[in-house]
């Protein structure tokens, strides 16, 4: 059984920066793309950054480039997602996700696995 579980978040103020795990486990692909998205109060879930397994290439959010690195670490399973410069419209609950086709653009469609999600909170 697939299991996905976030780390990291909390309570940080503007301009500052947090780094999300998450750590996965009980699926045997080797392709898939791990995607990162984003629920704010009141608001559609978004997509905010994803990296695919098969060729380690990314993808963000407009409004999170140059801002949010998303990377992988293979041997433990993990990816995070460093996030600089934070403000308060990143405030969220953030989420990752598996996309077992390897897609990687963004769309909550594509990603068939979820983890319970973490908060994140960016204010003074």
């Amino acid at each position: 059984q697939v299991q996905l579980v976030e780390s990291g978040g909390g309570l940080v103020q503007p301009g500052g920066s947090l780094r999300l795990s998450c750590t996965m486990s009980g699926f045997p692909y080797n392709l898939y793309g791990i995607g990162w998205f984003r629920q704010a109060p009141g608001k559609e879930r978004e997509g905010v950054a994803c990296i695919s397994r098969s060729d380690g290439s990314t993808n963000y959010a407009d409004s999170v480039k140059g801002r949010f690195t998303i990377s992988g670490d293979n041997a433990k399973n993990t990816v995070y997602l460093q996030m600089n410069n934070l403000q308060p419209e990143d405030t969220a609950v953030y989420y990752c996700a598996l996309s077992e086709g390897g897609w990687c653009f963004l769309r909550l469609a594509d990603f068939n696995s979820w983890g319970q999600g973490i908060q994140v909170t960016v204010s003074s």
